[in-house]
């Protein structure tokens, strides 16, 4: 009895040793400034940022941050991640309801809206683009016939996990979350989006990760690495969020994802920057649960929802859908 607790003990003292000295995911190195690539965005300053003046019909495919966005600060109220409220609230659809829009949502719970990651986008717009056109909410269609003629659509945060760079060009069909097997998928997207002249495609950059929390007491930092370890599922996320911004920027950047693209019926709302504070990290700067949560907080979802009307209203100008 005694030689089996003594080698229990002894098990327990090794794995404690290993997991201590595994590298410890909270902590990671920013990078400089200097070492930050600059982007090239997308100018539409030459655009009114006014209200459209009439009526457009706006689909948001999103899962729990994109709720989160549109909904008002409250206590969570809602399913599927179709939000009344909540209290990381952003109140993003009452500002594009004041701005004239008329939001529509699909997301958990539904055909169009349970898979948003970043090889889920080309077959459902290949596949379903019709449905997605006609969406009221979830997989109800218009009554009247009328299609939505802007379709925001966003990745949830784990899709900004990157494992490495890939190699080039990539896959578009993935499995593995690279960054040339991301760039792969939205370049094959664009045939899609080029089919619909006549609607404004918003891509609405994944939310970063968040950095980890402050401090963890050490049975539970101990128990947490253990389970890194066992499951195999260790991310650098001082690696991740470089390559994060490598992608992120390569979506906004004009020399980037829409650089041969010929029409304006497709922009970059970059969520991903906004939440890093416009490049001072490569993880999200408003983390929620004590900065181990990646689900923005109200803070930061109202800084994105400021920021994304005016830029909503310059894009659907330069797009042509008002004059």
């Amino acid at each position: 009895m005694r030689s089996k607790l003594l080698w229990t003990l002894l098990v327990l003292f090794a794995l404690g040793v290993a997991v201590m000295c595994t590298p410890v995911p909270q902590k990671f190195e920013e990078r400089k400034m200097s070492d930050r690539k600059s982007v090239q965005r997308l100018d539409l300053s030459q655009f009114s940022s006014r209200a459209p003046g009439k009526p457009l019909d706006l689909l948001f495919i999103h899962h729990s941050c994109g709720g989160q966005l549109l909904a008002p600060v409250g206590r969570s109220i809602g399913d599927n991640c179709i939000l009344q409220s909540h209290p990381n609230g952003g109140n993003l659809r009452a500002m594009l309801e004041e701005n004239d829009y008329r939001v529509h949502e699909a997301s958990y719970g539904s055909r169009l809206g349970e898979n948003t990651d970043v090889f889920d986008w080309l077959p459902k717009f290949r596949n379903q683009m019709t449905d997605v056109l006609k969406c009221d909410a979830q997989d109800s269609s218009f009554a009247d016939g009328r299609r939505n003629q802007i379709v925001m659509f966003k990745s949830c945060f784990p899709n900004n996990s990157f494992r490495s760079e890939g190699a080039a060009p990539g896959d578009p069909s993935g499995p593995e979350l690279t960054v040339w097997n991301a760039k792969a998928a939205y370049t094959a997207l664009l045939d899609e989006l080029r089919k619909q002249p006549d609607v404004l495609f918003v891509c609405v950059t994944a939310p970063p990760i968040a950095p980890g929390k402050k401090t963890l007491p050490l049975w539970r930092d101990l128990a947490s690495r253990a389970k890194t370890m066992l499951k195999g599922s260790h991310i650098d996320l001082a690696e991740s969020g470089h390559l994060a911004r490598e992608f992120n920027n390569w979506l906004c950047d004009t020399g980037g994802w829409l650089k041969d693209y010929p029409l304006k019926n497709a922009v970059t709302f970059d969520y991903y920057d906004l939440l890093t504070d416009c490049g001072e990290s490569d993880l999200c700067r408003y983390p929620t649960g004590d900065g181990g949560n990646s689900h923005p907080s109200s803070e930061g979802n109202q800084k994105a929802a400021r920021a994304f009307v005016p830029f909503l209203n310059q894009a659907i100008h330069r797009a042509g859908l008002v004059q």
